[in-house]
């Protein structure tokens, strides 16, 4: 099948055929149609890189109509990147459609700026959804025309707690709009939208419900925790032409592995919420042309990141939640390309890593942290393989040969290619010289009586870690977690809604189906929970406290949070049996 086939107007297939599109991938073969013709809505699954936004952008173009100056569709994304990439892929769309103007709207940006364009006339509004509620309410966006909506990556919009926010804003538009929403994974939330908004969904599924990418392989290293940047550094060395995202839990993770990377002789750079707009901007310009080849992120900072050749993304750890990991490797193995999704994990993630096998319905293969040997020889093959295609500008070289011949003729071709490769690999040399190799942890359970024992301790005991808060911190314990659709962002947006005054730097979050527990500084702790207490979660009444090491929260839950039921009562929830 064609684009034309599909109904695409002649002067979007001009546009696209510059871009180099030839045929229609799968998802743009299903949307573009039923968003041309169709009467209905529709909810498609389908991971970053599958062609979504041609599959959504081509047919909102063709049903807008250029005599009239005024919103006709509404593109939501979740970052600022990627509203940015959207608008751009639509300006090249439609560069042979006269008289339409797109316009992104999104924060970090001069709103006067956007409220003169606004004025003065657009079709097409990508936005994200805390710009565009302020502009709502400064009466300076009027939404009655719209009747087309796409949200794109409506879980990333959602985990980062925009909510209420696309709640405001669709109740803006028209109830006969056609509403198309897509998502890589679909959480309870994007459910609930779903429900609410739209009318008789169709949904699509490129692939299969919560699958990782189908081009991604997926490995993981199993190593102890002491040496997991030990690990990571010989997975790079490893490829030689390595281009990844290593991504880490926390801003103070990320900024650490990105300084020891940076120091080690890595071109490597950091990716976090501390660095203002200016320096995202820098670092990721400086990643997309590839003057950095590793860019160690966070998630909610790698949001809208859009870069097509990535041959690897890291998990310096694995995330909580599954949907998470689905993001992180869906950004490799993209348009037909190969990638591969890395895990660099310690005993206490083997679950973890279950876990996310069962939901994408795909095996994680074991490898060794590769040996040094390993890693020199690869290396070495990597230099002979780029000599043997360097180009040769044979008449500007020609007159420099015979001198240097002269200075070289005492050598040997063996002794001459010993030197060009040490000129090379001696910082590699000798950094490798005695490194041993990394211990692996056994996986096999020990067949020594302790360890069986240990084996058996309660899940309360094996799980005090996640209880225990990192230094200087202290654990909060919150009655809500992934069952009832509560991700981290949802607990930001709680906390900067519901905390007054100083703001609150939150650490290390774990999410659970039944609970959740995060790590904010001690001064801060009796301040969150007080803030906390008694808010209402979408029907659930919330309870906080700081957490308590020694108790199994993970029962506690299964009992339906009788705890907080009880809150109004003067008994301790907390009290032991």
């Amino acid at each position: 099948m064609t684009f034309e086939e599909l109904g695409v107007r002649g002067d979007l297939l001009r546009g696209i055929a510059e871009m180099g599109f030839e045929t229609p991938m799968p998802v743009q073969e299903k949307v573009i149609p039923v968003l041309l013709n169709g009467d209905h809505d529709m909810v498609a699954l389908a991971q970053t890189g599958t062609g979504k936004t041609a599959a959504f952008g081509l047919p909102v173009i063709q049903r807008v109509d250029t005599k009239h100056r005024v919103p006709q569709a509404l593109i939501l994304a979740p970052t600022r990147e990627l509203c940015l990439q959207i608008a751009g892929d639509l300006a090249d769309f439609s560069k042979y459609t006269d008289g339409l103007v797109v316009l992104p709207v999104y924060g970090g940006s001069s709103i006067e700026s956007q409220i003169r364009a606004l004025k003065q006339g657009v079709q097409i509004i990508v936005a994200t959804p805390g710009r565009l509620i302020d502009l709502i309410n400064r009466g300076v966006v009027k939404l009655d025309d719209v009747h087309t909506v796409v949200l794109d990556e409506a879980d990333e919009m959602l985990n980062m707690g925009f909510v209420d926010s696309i709640n405001d804003i669709l109740a803006h538009v028209p109830d006969d709009r056609k509403m198309l929403l897509f998502s890589a994974t679909m959480p309870a939330e994007v459910a609930k939208i779903s429900k609410r908004f739209m009318h008789n969904p169709e949904e699509i599924v490129i692939g299969t419900r919560n699958e990782g990418a189908k081009n991604v392989r997926h490995i993981y290293y199993m190593v102890n925790a002491k040496d997991k940047y030990l690990a990571l550094k010989r997975i790079a060395d490893d490829s030689p032409n390595i281009y990844a995202i290593i991504f880490c839990r926390t801003r103070r993770d990320t900024q650490e592995i990105a300084d020891k990377l940076i120091a080690d002789g890595y071109n490597a750079d950091a990716l976090h919420g501390d660095l203002s707009q200016q320096q995202r901007d820098m670092t990721m310009k400086k990643f997309r042309d590839r003057v950095t080849k590793l860019l160690v992120a966070t998630d909610v900072a790698a949001r809208g990141l859009d870069v097509d050749d990535l041959t690897h993304v890291i998990n310096y750890g694995l995330p909580d939640d599954t949907a998470v990991y689905i993001h992180r490797s869906g950004r490799t193995g993209r348009a037909g390309k190969t990638g591969i999704s890395v895990a660099i994990i310690h005993s206490r993630e083997k679950g973890k890593l279950r876990e996310i096998e069962r939901i994408i319905g795909k095996k994680f293969e074991r490898k060794e942290v590769p040996t040094p040997q390993h890693i020199i020889e690869k290396q070495l093959y990597n230099l002979a393989d780029r000599l043997e295609r360097v180009e040769v500008p044979e008449s500007e070289i020609e007159q420099y040969l015979p001198g240097v011949l002269r200075k070289l003729a005492w050598l040997s071709t063996e002794d001459l290619l010993k030197r060009v490769l040490s000129l090379e690999f001696n910082r590699l040399l000798e950094y490798y010289k005695d490194a041993p190799k990394i211990d692996f942890i056994d996986e096999k359970p020990s067949r020594d009586r302790d360890r069986k024992s240990k084996d058996r301790a309660p899940r309360s005991d094996k799980d005090k870690d996640r209880r225990t808060a990192e230094k200087g911190m202290a654990r909060i314990y919150i009655n809500a977690g992934k069952d009832d659709g509560f991700y981290a962002g949802n607990l930001i947006d709680l906390l900067n809604k519901n905390i007054h005054g100083q703001r609150v730097d939150v650490g290390r979050i774990d999410l659970m189906p039944g609970y959740s527990l995060f790590d904010v500084k001690k001064g801060d702790a009796h301040r969150v929970v007080s803030a906390l207490k008694g808010l209402d979660f979408f029907g659930k009444r919330i309870f906080s406290e700081i957490a308590d090491a020694e108790r199994n929260y993970a029962a506690a839950s299964s009992r339906k949070g009788k705890a907080s039921a009880k809150s109004s009562k003067t008994t301790n929830p907390r009290k032991k049996k």
